[in-house]
């Protein structure tokens, strides 16, 4: 409860979408969870994106010392929810933000970006962790195909 809560006052002013709780999954006796996470995409009507991650619970801040920092892991998935209408997004081969939300005071964010892939008509969701100063290869993708049926 207190990282989302001071990630949530950190990051207002940086994430481009908030996303909705929708479920909480307890992992351990000393508070740890799993937090599930639906993201509508803001610039893509019709899909959204449900992304999970790991959140540190008082008991295990208390015994480790490191308070103020989460996990980098994530899990993601986007769908079709809808009917696809896509406005004006940056086709740029670095893609956009969708979604951040601070894992540390400062230093860590978790990241879903879109990439445009127009060869294959694909909209790619990638989950990553952004760190100032160590890069991380924990990374997830999901991808949306866009095509008509006939």
């Amino acid at each position: 409860m207190f990282t989302r809560l001071a990630a949530l006052s950190l990051s207002l002013a940086a994430t481009p979408l908030a996303a909705e709780e929708i479920g909480e999954i307890g992992v351990d006796w000393v508070g740890n969870d799993i937090i599930v996470e639906a993201i509508s995409d803001p610039d893509v009507a019709g899909v959204t994106c449900h992304i999970a991650y790991f959140d540190r619970g008082l008991i295990d801040r208390l015994s480790k010392g490191n308070w103020f920092e989460d996990p980098s892991n994530a899990s993601i998935a986007c769908r079709q929810t809808g009917p696809i209408e896509i406005g004006e997004i940056d086709r740029s081969p670095s893609g956009e933000d969708v979604f951040r939300t601070s894992r540390s005071i400062i230093l860590k964010s978790l990241r879903v970006k879109r990439i445009w892939d127009e060869a294959n008509q694909t909209l790619v969701y990638v989950a990553h962790a952004a760190e100032l100063t160590d890069g991380s290869a924990k990374v997830a993708i999901s991808t949306v195909p866009l095509y008509s049926p006939e």
